[in-house]
């Protein structure tokens, strides 16, 4: 799984789309691959962008994770508010971290409440060969966690789209 997070912005011959990602390999692939508007760019850095510079954000690969914890999570949805039209949309999967009879990760959410994290906050890194990221927090959530965060942001869900299993994606729109 490769977090990576794209941001539709409107242009004269259609539909541009601004892809961010904190991997400056990954920005390579992807202008390679012809996605000329990629910036290599936490999502913790895109309040640097315009006010009402997005029509919508797409977070899909469970990138509602990326938002990292409570707090954080809110404070970015008042950013992305700011940098998304009024109509704006963002369109984020996650998964239900309580989908799960695994022992081991029961004992992990019973560890975060204790912690007083939430249930679902995970802290990874991604290896591959060679190459190790940094430490980040990443958040799974239920849908009802989700409408919490959602609280007090200027965003609602609109609809919950299921799956077969926990992951499910929200089209979230501005209150």
């Amino acid at each position: 799984m490769r977090p990576w997070q794209t941001l539709a912005l409107p242009s004269e011959e259609g539909l541009g789309v601004t892809g961010i990602d904190i991997s400056p390999l990954v920005i390579k692939v992807c202008k390679l691959r012809g996605l000329m508007g990629a910036k290599v760019m936490s999502i913790a850095e895109v309040g640097r962008f315009n006010r009402d510079s997005f029509d919508t954000v797409i977070m899909m690969g469970n990138n509602f994770g990326l938002f990292g914890n409570f707090r954080r999570a809110r404070s970015l949805l008042r950013t992305l508010r700011r940098i998304t039209a009024p109509n704006g949309l963002i369109v984020a999967e996650s998964t239900d971290p309580y989908g799960t009879e695994n022992p081991f990760h029961l004992r992990y959410h019973k560890l975060n409440r204790k912690r007083g994290r939430m249930a679902g906050q995970v802290r990874i890194r991604i290896r591959y060969q060679k190459y190790v990221g940094d430490w980040f927090d990443y958040l799974l959530v239920s849908k009802k966690e989700m409408l919490n965060i959602l609280r007090g942001t200027g965003w609602r869900v609109k609809e919950f789209i299921d799956s077969r299993g926990p992951q499910y994606v929200a089209v979230i729109e501005k209150t």
